[in-house]
């Protein structure tokens, strides 16, 4: 495995850091954009992309808090006050922006396979990667409990381009029974293939092992699934 720290230029002028892995040995290969959670590229996050590069993915998660964060920035888990600054830095523009960005660098790489690039976002990446999905021809896209996406972005259905997972907690408080429904919704009504997949006895932020939240059988499951989803959409 090849780690690098790129810096990708972003069409609004400023510059983005963000943490990249490709495999040893040639291609072609699927690419993946891993979209981070409020807490920044942090550690689970960077393990994450070693972990898709391990599946024989070209890995990239960019620092979406770049113009408000110093490169690198971690938010603690324990102090949500502290990043509030950050997610209400973001605009759908900058995203937009951001998601390109990320975008060209993949499609640059000579060791990407044309037409298989798919994209995962956790928390806040959940809602990038359905903003992305509508924004670009990704093959695929994966949201784990992607808050507001409902009411806001539910117009952007009709625009999505690949198959969409998603992954939501039954107990997750910050995202209500019916903003998912609202997204089911969207998605049946623009006639867009989806799997929606709720674990009943699981909370906000399941999949990360660094949070109080942890559940480790969604986890477990929800890995497995997600690996056999890309796995069929990128055949």
């Amino acid at each position: 495995m090849v780690i690098d720290k790129v810096m990708l230029n972003v069409s609004d002028g400023t510059v983005m850091h963000a943490y990249a892995a490709r495999p040893d040995g040639d291609g072609p290969r699927p690419a993946i954009i891993v979209f981070q959670e409020a807490f920044g590229v942090n550690r689970h996050i960077r393990k994450l992309v070693e972990s898709f590069t391990r599946q024989g993915f070209v890995a990239i998660a960019p620092e979406l808090f770049h113009r408000s964060a110093p490169p690198g920035f971690e938010g603690s888990y324990t102090d949500f006050p502290a990043i509030m600054p950050h997610l209400q830095a973001l605009t759908t523009a900058g995203m937009e922006a951001d998601i390109q960005a990320a975008w060209e660098w993949v499609e640059l790489q000579p060791g990407v396979r044309k037409g298989s690039v798919v994209c995962i976002g956790y928390c806040l990446g959940g809602r990038v990667a359905w903003i992305a999905n509508s924004l670009l021809p990704f093959k695929a896209a994966i949201s784990y409990y992607g808050g507001r996406i409902a009411p806001e972005l539910l117009l952007r259905a009709p625009a999505l381009h690949g198959p969409m997972l998603f992954f939501w907690g039954g107990l997750d408080q910050h995202i209500p029974p019916e903003q998912i429904a609202a997204v089911v919704e969207s998605m049946r009504q623009a006639g867009k293939p989806f799997v929606n997949v709720v674990f009943s006895d699981a909370n906000h932020g399941f999949f990360c092992d660094e949070r109080l939240s942890f559940n480790r059988a969604a986890c477990k499951e929800s890995w497995a699934l997600t690996l056999a989803f890309l796995r069929e959409k990128l055949a």
